[in-house]
C-alpha cells in the first residue's frame, strides 16, 4: 500500500494534477487523498481509471518497475537499441512496432518512439521518421523542455532537408531555435547543433549571403561557449557555406578543424559523416584528389555500416563513383550509382537526384550522350519542382557542359537557359518574332 501510495502521488505530481483534478467526477478528492496516505486500497476498476488519467498503467501503479509489462517493455527497448548499434535497423524497427505502448507507463513512450525514429531514419524511411518525431517535438515544446526540443528539431530539420522540403526544414528549425534562445540555452551543444544544421538547408536553398552571416555569428558563439562537440558542428556546417560560395580551400580548412574537434569526443555518427563530407570537398578541389577521397570514404563506409543510415551509405557510394570517374573508370562509377540508388527510398529526393547526376556523368564519360541527357533531365526536372533552385541550376549547368562537349550546341543553350531560370535570373526581354510570311533583311526592314 505504501509503494502504491507513493507512486500515485509521484505520477500525479509529474502530470501536474491536483487531487481534485485527478478525482474528477468519478471519485471524491478525499478518496484520492486516502489512497495517497496509504489508508485506502483502490479497487482494480478505480486504479485503472486513475492510471488512464495519469497517462500510465494500473500495472505500473500497483507493481512499479517490477510489473511484468514494464520489464518486458524495457527489455524490448534495450534489444532494439542494441540492434540499432549493431546496424540491424530493420530488426530494431520490428521489435519497437510490436511493442504495445498502452501496456506500459508513459515515461517509457518517448524512449521507445525516439528509438523507432532512429530505426526509420537508418532505413531511409523519411516519411515515417517525420511521423514519429513531429508529435514528440510538439509534446517537448508544450512542456518547455527546450534541450529535448532542440535535439528532436535537429533530427527533423535533417529529415525534411533529405526529403527536399527545405522550406519546412528552415521554418521548423528557426521556430524551435528561437524558443531555445528565449529560455537561456544559447551556446549549449543542443542549441549549436540545431543552428548549424539549419545552415545546411539555407545553403541548399541558395541563401548564401544570410548563411555566411549566420555561420560567422555561430563560430563566435561556439568559440566563446561551445564544447568540442558544439564547435565541431558549427565548423562542419560553416564549411558547407564556404563551399556554397565557391571557396573550396576554406571549406576544406573548416572541415579539417571540425574533424579535429569531433574526433576528441565519444564515437558517434558525426565523424564518419564528416569524413564523407571531406571526401566530397577533396573531389571538388583544384586539382581533385580522388585517391585521398577514396581513403576517407572507405573509413567512413566502415563506420557507417554500423551506425549510419541507408542515405549515408548511398552518399558514400555516389562520391566513390565520382572518384572512380576521375580515375578513368566509368564502369565502376555506373555500378556504384546503381548500388546507391537501390538503397534510397522514394522520399530521399535530393539524394536520388545526386545519384542520377552521377549516372549521367558515367554515361557521358563513355560517350552515351542520349542516356546521359535522360539521367540529367530527370534530376533537373525533379529538382525544379522543389525549393532547391540552386541544386537544380547546378544540374542544368552540368547537363549544358556535357551537351557542349558532345557538339549539341542547341541543347547546351537550352540547358544553360534553364540553369539561369532556376538560379533566379530571368530573361530581360522576349526574343523578337518576325511577322508570319516575312523575311528579315540585313538593314532591319522586312519584305513579303
Amino acid at each position: 500500500m505504501t509503494d502504491l501510495a507513493e507512486r500515485l502521488r509521484a505520477e500525479r505530481t509529474r502530470a501536474g494534477l491536483s487531487q481534485t483534478a485527478l478525482a474528477g467526477d468519478d471519485f471524491s478528492p478525499s478518496y484520492v487523498s486516502l489512497i495517497e496516505a496509504g489508508r485506502r486500497v483502490p479497487t482494480d476498476g478505480a486504479l485503472k481509471v486513475l492510471a488512464e488519467r495519469l497517462g500510465t498503467t494500473a500495472d505500473y501503479l500497483r507493481h512499479g518497475d517490477k510489473a511484468p509489462s514494464e520489464e518486458r517493455a524495457r527489455l524490448e527497448i534495450g534489444f532494439a537499441r542494441l540492434a540499432l548499434a549493431n546496424g540491424a535497423a530493420e530488426e530494431a524497427r520490428d521489435r519497437l512496432l510490436a511493442l504495445d505502448l498502452s501496456t506500459i507507463a508513459s515515461r517509457h513512450h518517448a524512449e521507445a518512439l525516439e528509438a523507432l525514429a532512429s530505426a526509420y531514419d537508418a532505413l531511409g524511411q523519411l516519411e515515417e521518421t517525420v511521423g514519429v518525431l513531429e508529435p514528440l517535438l510538439a509534446r517537448a515544446r508544450s512542456e518547455r523542455r527546450v534541450l529535448d526540443s532542440a535535439t528532436l528539431a535537429t533530427s527533423l530539420v535533417v529529415a525534411y532537408h533529405d526529403a527536399g522540403d527545405l522550406g519546412r526544414s528552415i521554418e521548423l528549425g528557426e521556430s524551435v531555435l528561437a524558443e531555445v534562445e528565449a529560455q537561456g540555452a544559447r551556446g549549449t551543444d543542443e542549441h549549436l547543433r540545431l543552428a548549424a544544421t539549419i545552415l545546411w538547408s539555407y545553403v541548399e536553398r541558395g541563401d548564401l549571403l544570410y548563411a555566411t552571416h549566420r555561420a560567422a555569428e555561430l563560430i563566435r558563439i561556439a568559440d566563446e561557449h561551445g564544447t568540442m562537440r558544439g564547435r565541431g558542428s558549427i565548423y562542419w556546417n560553416a564549411s558547407l557555406v564556404a563551399e556554397g560560395r565557391g571557396d573550396v580551400a576554406e571549406a576544406r580548412r573548416l572541415t579539417e578543424r571540425a574533424l579535429a574537434y569531433l574526433s576528441e569526443g565519444a564515437a558517434s555518427r558525426d565523424v564518419p559523416r564528416l569524413r564523407l563530407h571531406y571526401a566530397w570537398l577533396v573531389l571538388r578541389s583544384d586539382p581533385p584528389e580522388p585517391r585521398l577521397a577514396l581513403d576517407q570514404l572507405e573509413q567512413a563506409r566502415a563506420a557507417l555500416e554500423l551506425v549510419g543510415s541507408e542515405i549515408d551509405l548511398a552518399r558514400c557510394m555516389f562520391e566513390a563513383g565520382r572518384a572512380h570517374l576521375l580515375l578513368g573508370d566509368p564502369t565502376k562509377a555506373e555500378e556504384l550509382a546503381h548500388a546507391g540508388l537501390e538503397r534510397l527510398g522514394a522520399e530521399a529526393v535530393l539524394d536520388t537526384c545526386n545519384g542520377r547526376m552521377l549516372l549521367g556523368d558515367a554515361h557521358a564519360a563513355r560517350g552515351d550522350i542520349e542516356r546521359a541527357q535522360e539521367a540529367y533531365g530527370w534530376a533537373a526536372e525533379m529538382l525544379g519542382m522543389m525549393t532547391a533552385g540552386r541544386e537544380s541550376a547546378t544540374v542544368w549547368r552540368a547537363l549544358g557542359d556535357r551537351l557542349l562537349e558532345h557538339g549539341d550546341l542547341a541543347g547546351a543553350v537550352r540547358a544553360y537557359d534553364s540553369a539561369l531560370e532556376e538560379a533566379g535570373i530571368r530573361r530581360t526581354a522576349q526574343p523578337v518574332r518576325q511577322p508570319e510570311g516575312t523575311v528579315a533583311t540585313s538593314g532591319g526592314t522586312s519584305v513579303s
